[in-house]
């Protein structure tokens, strides 16, 4: 895998994803844990077709700024850009736009697993 990969999609921002709904605030405003949901989903499949069988990501990191609110019905564009690959670790630049401009920015950490490997590290921790 080589930096350069590119990631897009678009939402329409529902009342389920506002600060209110989430719990992050009062306001029936896009709320920032979306915004971060929606980042990382557009970085794990703008990389998914890169992986091999088996292989899967998980995030490890994630600095954002949330620099304006966006109100319910609006639409919310997000541009991912992998930009470092050292080994498994994957690193973007993640963009977050309304039709207003700039709404979020920063960076994401992801790291390449084994997607049963780790499925069963996880499970292990029920047994302790």
């Amino acid at each position: 895998m080589e930096p350069g990969i590119t990631g897009k999609q678009t939402i329409t921002v529902t009342k389920e994803q506002t600060a209110c709904a989430l719990g992050s605030g009062r306001l029936e405003v896009f709320a920032t844990p979306a915004m971060i949901a929606l980042m990382e989903e557009t970085a794990w499949r703008s990389v998914e077709p890169e992986l091999s069988e088996g292989e899967g990501t998980v995030g490890t990191r994630m600095e954002v700024s949330h620099v304006s609110a966006t109100p319910v019905g609006m639409e919310v564009t997000c541009e991912t850009r992998l930009t470092q690959v050292d080994r498994k670790r994957l690193v973007f630049e993640v963009k977050a736009y309304d039709a207003a401009g700039l709404i979020g920015e920063g960076m994401h950490e992801r790291f390449i697993v084994e997607n049963g490997r780790f499925m069963d590290r996880a499970e292990k921790k029920r047994t302790r």
